[in-house]
């Protein structure tokens, strides 16, 4: 994850459901580990013992508080020089091994493994670090912007003990100390020329200004203390409230203030006026990797850009054989402004958006074992995203719940400016986001034992966000999108994700401003201009990162259609389905060859 981009939950709980009744995931060979697959497991296991101590976020998000009183540090030299040296060292233990003497599942995982930490010293390079390090975080996947969530009470975050409380404290000074790092951090970047968009600036400035308003007993932050679990005692309840009081009040607050009227007064003057990295020193050097790492694949940024603009074509012939078939007179682009500005496309309230996707959620439990074989035992929660980052965030988002279910996966749906909402859509937002997209690719993957910690609870983006694009292809197997307005939301939200195909290396690659990006997405889709606005800023922050969802869709769909083929009438789409993930999220080669293999084996 990009700057330490943590989706860290938030906010209380609206709705619930319940979970399906689960079958366990399985791993695709039975075959007994031998003693070189004993050897592997061992290097994935120190290896990730390792990477817990230096990253302790990691450890909390999945139960383990080991290290919870520490938030690590992740913008100091010495961090990176760690993380830089844990990954030669597993590529020298690597070596050691022979992966031809390694079960079918561990040679799958010899192959991620070294392929993600590869990917992570590239990352790691003094020619990258110049310019990520000096930009430590951004409007998007500010930490600054999620670690209150994160310690709100309602996040990952435990507080059921007094000893969770203090940890709670003990974060909040570190937390002190990193926004004054990321301060130092930027400074750099004024120095060597590396320096944020004016446009990422005056986000940030925009939610510091937010947070800072919330004063210390309307602060985020001070959630945890407005209620007490009844197994602490009132003399401690008295004396965490008070020093929780004097953390937000002497230390939080104040950083925040520092960091804000540094940006204002001193950074913003000399950020950038251009938005893309193609503006920046290196840009292009890093944009490389950045397509590489978020699709999985050395993709040229022409080639992805013209990709886009032949989905975008194909989508929008679709689109029209729609509009006509509801019997719309006028244009395609006249039916986007219909679709945005009619009043019965938009939500009642936010009540009905609410009890909407819950309403959603019941139908897709109906018909989902259709499709699927495995189901997690995680169950899933709806929430409306928090009014402190509504502004900032998609229109939906996930937050993965923990192995053992005590801890819910959360589909987060924004009421953000209400009547810039749309509902044609919904169905299909629901399917990406909750069931069957990231909430059973995510949960399958950690409730998994028998994959190693990485594969458990890692993954990229190409995989993760390539099958929630491709879950949303299932509307019709699902019973979704019988109406032609809810099956033109479905299209609109492909059209959205080809339309990043064309948009980012727009940004990126071809020197688009804000404006050109955002006029390119209205008139091609009926996304709204809150919406619109929102991806464009985000591609903006967070370069490479929206690529990654077409090119995984139409790399597990590619592979769908050859397995069809190949098995005719023998092919069952619950066992194409557990073959994709029940190893966990992996590069694309590596998927083609595990479902390459398995097609063959099965003929």
């Amino acid at each position: 994850m990009t700057r330490t981009s943590l989706m860290l939950a938030t906010a209380a709980a609206l709705l619930a459901i319940g979970p399906l009744s689960a079958a366990p995931a399985t791993v695709a060979s039975t075959v007994q580990p031998s003693a070189m697959d004993a050897a592997l497991i061992k290097i994935f296991h120190d290896s990730d013992e390792a990477s817990l101590r230096r990253n302790p976020l990691n450890a909390i998000y999945r139960g383990d508080l080991r290290y919870a009183d520490r938030l690590g540090d992740y913008v100091t030299d010495a961090y990176y020089a760690e993380e830089r040296a844990a990954g030669e060292a597993d590529l020298a233990a690597l070596k050691k091994i022979d992966r031809n003497k390694l079960s079918a599942t561990n040679q799958i995982a010899y192959n991620v493994f070294k392929w993600q930490t590869q990917l992570a010293l590239k990352g790691l390079s003094p020619e990258l670090l110049a310019i990520t390090a000096v930009q430590p975080v951004d409007h998007f996947s500010g930490f600054h912007n999620s670690y209150p969530g994160f310690a709100s009470g309602e996040g990952a975050a435990p507080f059921k003990t007094v000893a969770d409380y203090e940890n709670n404290l003990k974060r909040h000074r570190d937390y002190v100390v990193m926004i004054d790092r990321w301060i130092a951090r930027f400074r750099e970047g004024m120095k060597s020329g590396v320096v944020e968009p004016k446009l990422v600036v005056n986000n940030m400035i925009d939610q510091l200004n937010l947070q800072i308003a919330q004063g210390v007993e309307g602060s985020t932050f001070y959630g945890p203390v407005k209620s007490f679990p009844a197994a602490i005692p009132a003399a401690d309840q008295s004396r965490l409230r008070a020093e929780t009081t004097a953390a937000i009040r002497d230390g939080i607050v104040p950083a925040l203030t520092r960091l804000r009227d540094f940006l204002k007064t001193e950074y913003l003057p000399v950020a950038r006026d251009s938005v893309g990295l193609v503006g920046l020193k290196g840009g292009d050097k890093l944009y490389a990797y950045l397509i590489e790492s978020n699709t999985t694949l050395p993709l040229k940024a022409e080639d992805v850009h013209q990709l886009g603009l032949n989905e975008v074509a194909r989508i929008t012939a679709e689109m029209d054989a729609i509009k006509q078939q509801v019997g719309f007179s006028g244009t395609l682009a006249d039916f986007f402004v219909y679709l945005r500005d009619d009043p019965k496309f938009q939500p009642a309230s936010a009540a009905w958006m609410r009890d909407e996707y819950f309403r959603i959620g019941k139908r897709v439990d109906a018909r989902v074992r259709e499709q699927f074989s495995l189901i997690p035992k995680s169950p899933l929660e709806i929430k409306a995203v928090e009014s402190y980052r509504e502004k900032t965030e998609a229109g939906g988002s996930y937050q993965q719940g923990t192995p053992d279910g005590s801890r819910p996966g959360t589909f987060y749906y924004n009421t953000y400016d209400l009547k810039s909402r749309t509902t044609p859509g919904m169905e299909t937002l629901y399917l990406h986001e909750a069931v069957p997209g990231h909430h059973f690719q995510i949960s399958l993957a950690q409730e998994n034992e028998a994959l190693p910690a990485f594969m458990r609870f890692g993954g990229n983006t190409a995989f993760v966000e390539g099958w929630a694009l491709y879950a949303e292809t299932l509307w019709k197997d699902l019973g979704m999108e019988t109406d032609p307005y809810q099956r033109f939301g479905g299209l609109s939200d492909e059209m959205l994700r080809a339309m990043r195909l064309v948009v980012d290396t727009g940004i990126h690659a071809k020197g688009w401003s804000r404006d050109q990006a955002l006029d390119y997405m209205l008139s091609h889709s009926n996304i709204g201009r809150a919406d619109a606005t929102a991806e464009v800023e985000r591609y903006i922050a967070i370069p490479g990162q929206a690529l990654a969802y077409k090119i995984g869709a139409l790399t597990i769909l590619k592979e769908k259609a050859a397995a069809q083929k190949a098995l005719g009438s023998r092919f069952d789409p619950r066992a194409f389905h557990a073959q994709v993930l029940d190893t966990g999220a992996l590069p694309m080669t590596v998927l083609e060859a595990k479902i390459d293999a398995w097609v063959k084996a099965a003929k």
